[in-house]
C-alpha cells in the first residue's frame, strides 16, 4: 500500500507533542523519586514518549487509508476466517498494555477484503486507549461497513497487564469477547461453525 509522505508541518507538529510529552514524563519519573538526571534515565523521558506516541498512533490514521482499495469482487459465499492476529493494546483505565490475539470471521456478499487490511484494521483500533470489549465492536462494525458482508465474527482472547502487575495479580487470566454481526448473530450454525474452527 503507498503512503503519502509526511509533511514537513504534520512533522513538525508531531515532534513538538513528543517534546511536551517528554516533559511530563520527565515529571513522573521525578514524582516517582527518581533522579533524571542519573545515566540511565537521561534519555529515558523522549524514550517514552516516542513509545507511547508509536502506540497510540491509530488517533492519527485513516482508516479509508489504510483499507485503500483493497475491497474486491469476488462470488465465492464461504466462510472466511483470519485467525491469531497479534493485537497490541493499551487499558484506557490505567494505560498499562494488554496483549493478545483477534480473530476474524466474515461471509462475503460479493466482495472481499484484501488479507492484510483486516490485521491493519485491527492495528487501528488497537493502537489507542481502549477497552477490549469496544474494541471487539470496532473491528467487527468496521470490517462490516468496508465490504457489506453476509455478516461478521470478531473475537479476541488478551491478557491485561492491569490485571497480572498490579490489583489481583492474576498471572493466567485470560479475557475473551466476541461481536457477532448479520448472519453470525441470528444463524447460530454460521456462528458454531467459527467457533468451532477457532477450537473454543
Amino acid at each position: 500500500m503507498s503512503q503519502q509522505p509526511i509533511s514537513s508541518a504534520s512533522q513538525q507538529d508531531e515532534q513538538h507533542v513528543i517534546e511536551q510529552m517528554t516533559d511530563r514524563f520527565r515529571d513522573i519519573i521525578t514524582l516517582l523519586g527518581e533522579d533524571v538526571q542519573r545515566e540511565g534515565l537521561v534519555k529515558t523521558p523522549e524514550r517514552a514518549a516516542k513509545a507511547f506516541h508509536f502506540l497510540t498512533r491509530g488517533y492519527r490514521q485513516d482508516i479509508s487509508t489504510l483499507i485503500n482499495d483493497a475491497v474486491f469482487t469476488s462470488d465465492t459465499d464461504e466462510l472466511v476466517i483470519i485467525r491469531n492476529i497479534e493485537m497490541y493494546s493499551m487499558c484506557e483505565h490505567h494505560m498499562l498494555p494488554f496483549i493478545g490475539k483477534c480473530h476474524v470471521a466474515y461471509l462475503p456478499n460479493g466482495k472481499v477484503l484484501g488479507l492484510s487490511k483486516i490485521a491493519r484494521i485491527v492495528d487501528y483500533y488497537a493502537r489507542r486507549l481502549q477497552i477490549q470489549e469496544v474494541l471487539t465492536k470496532q473491528v467487527a462494525e468496521c470490517v462490516q461497513s468496508a465490504i457489506n458482508g453476509k455478516g461478521v465474527g470478531v473475537v479476541i482472547e488478551a491478557q491485561h497487564m492491569c490485571m497480572m502487575m498490579r490489583g489481583v495479580e492474576k498471572q493466567n487470566s485470560i479475557m475473551t469477547t466476541s461481536c457477532m454481526l448479520g448472519h453470525f448473530r441470528s444463524h447460530p450454525q454460521t456462528r458454531n461453525e467459527f467457533l468451532r474452527l477457532l477450537g473454543t
